[in-house]
């Protein structure tokens, strides 16, 4: 089976795609709606359309939406490198500004919330607000991995992935073959059960395998978690852990499924040092990893509550 073209995630609908330059690389957008910009920004496995729901929901409530494909996914540039937070951190402020706007509310999942945190705290310019769904700060998940490690239990054990992806090649293979197979398996064991026995869950399962089998974004979306891992052991990784370490000036919403097995509660909880005034954290009964996917609505309400709020 051949991969497919990167231009074959632009799927068509109420919003328009378009190409950005911010920080040296070209990022694919799509957006709809205007007013104040919130800028959405997806997790692993993921692109764009992760945020259908919420980017016309949201435009329908007065903003101006924005999806991107982060660095390496779908049909924004997958450079060699460029994997780490410092730089990751440095494509969405530079994207904010070749938006034309000044700040913008940063709603990111899992490793879009990482990186929402993580602008926060480098470009507090930028954002006005921050949301995180299904994330943690990342200082208080590399803490609770770090706790957990030598248990074999706890955050350590939810995050075995990112061990396994540390190694060459093998992971990118896995990722990839019998169409991406991977990919699915991976979303039923972080998903809650209510979500997988949807239609909705088999579209989105066939959308995110399609996007995975893009040429170089298995291994752009890996190595991810390999500067995340390996920076913990090197110069640029403390500094960046000490760049990030204080409180952020702007509220913080953080969107939780209670049954998520990929970051568990008990890590989004530590999170509460880092958020700044204003903050609240939202539970979602019966949902897993996805808040935005598995429970769109209670989401998005959520969302346009707090926004409306700042």
């Amino acid at each position: 089976m051949s991969a497919p073209d990167p231009s074959t995630v632009r799927y068509e609908g109420p919003w328009t795609h378009r190409d950005v330059s911010a920080n040296g690389i070209r990022l694919h957008v799509a957006e709809r709606g205007s007013g104040p910009a919130v800028l959405l920004l997806h997790g692993f496995g993921e692109f764009w359309w992760a945020w259908h729901h919420q980017l016309t929901a949201l435009a329908d409530a007065g903003f101006r939406v924005v999806a991107a494909d982060l660095r390496g996914y779908g049909d924004s540039d997958k450079p060699p490198r460029g994997y780490d937070g410092w730089t990751l951190a440095g494509d969405v402020a530079g994207l904010v500004r070749a938006l034309g706007e000044r700040r913008a509310h940063l709603v990111g999942h899992a490793w879009g919330g990482l990186l929402a945190w993580s602008v926060a705290a480098l470009h507090p310019r930028v954002v006005a607000s921050v949301s995180v769904l299904g994330g943690a700060h990342p200082l208080a998940l590399r803490a609770a991995i770090r706790r957990t490690l030598w248990r074999r239990r706890g955050q350590a054990r939810a995050m075995r992935h990112l061990l396994r992806s540390q190694i060459p090649m093998a992971p990118e293979r896995r990722l990839v073959e019998a169409d991406a197979a991977e990919v699915e398996r991976l979303f039923r064991a972080w998903s809650g059960t209510r979500w997988q026995g949807r239609s909705d869950f088999t579209e989105a399962a066939r959308r995110f395998r399609h996007a995975m089998r893009v040429p170089g974004v298995a291994h752009s979306s890996l190595e991810y978690y390999r500067w995340a891992f390996r920076s913990q052991f090197r110069g640029d990784g403390r500094r960046f852990a000490e760049a990030i370490s204080d409180r952020v000036a702007m509220p913080v919403l953080q969107i939780h499924g209670d049954g998520d097995p990929c970051v568990l509660p008990d890590t989004a909880r530590e999170s509460a040092p880092w958020r700044g005034p204003g903050s609240r954290l939202e539970w979602v009964r019966g949902v897993g990893h996805f808040p935005h996917l598995e429970a769109p609505d209670t989401t998005t309400k959520l969302l346009t509550e707090f926004l409306h709020g700042i």
